[in-house]
């Protein structure tokens, strides 16, 4: 072989090493990914029901309570407009608690009840997770035309 066609070809296994990182990366990061979704969202059925996504909101006051072992909790996340039943088994938060914001990361059963594989609370008073936000705010903005239109039609 000619030293020119040397280059090229290590040129030629170059670029198809990059490309086949490029191929290997991206398919990791898409696998890997997370979507977040409020209840109002999961209620309309624009949530997966077959990947991982996160369900954020807040805790719905006198919905929890811990079932089978102990160690296995259930909850209502709700974002005023709409709840959804949540399922965890594990150890919760320390700052977890009823009437705060949350974000579990799980998939949706074919009951509709979210499994959660993590929870996540809050970490101070005045903290709330920009996806429980978003969600929280959805949901009030839901509300206030689910009324608007019944004034109107009452009218």
């Amino acid at each position: 072989m000619k030293p020119r066609q040397k280059r090229l070809l290590f040129a030629a296994i170059g670029l198809a090493g990059v490309a086949a990182a490029a191929v290997l990366i991206t398919q990791a990061l898409r696998s890997n990914i997370a979507y977040s979704f409020g209840p109002s969202q999961v209620a309309a059925g624009e949530a997966p029901k077959d990947h991982v996504f996160r369900l954020a909101g807040m805790v719905k006051k006198e919905s929890f309570k811990r079932t089978g072992d102990g160690l296995t909790a259930e909850f209502v996340v709700t974002d005023t407009a709409q709840d959804v039943t949540v399922r965890y088994n594990g150890i919760l938060p320390d700052l977890f608690k009823e009437g705060q914001g949350t974000v579990a990361k799980g998939r949706l059963a074919p009951d509709g009840v979210f499994l959660a594989e993590e929870v996540l609370a809050k970490h101070d008073e005045t903290y709330m997770p920009p996806e429980a936000a978003d969600a929280m705010k959805k949901g009030q903005e839901k509300s206030l035309e689910e009324v608007r239109k019944a004034a109107a039609s009452a009218r």
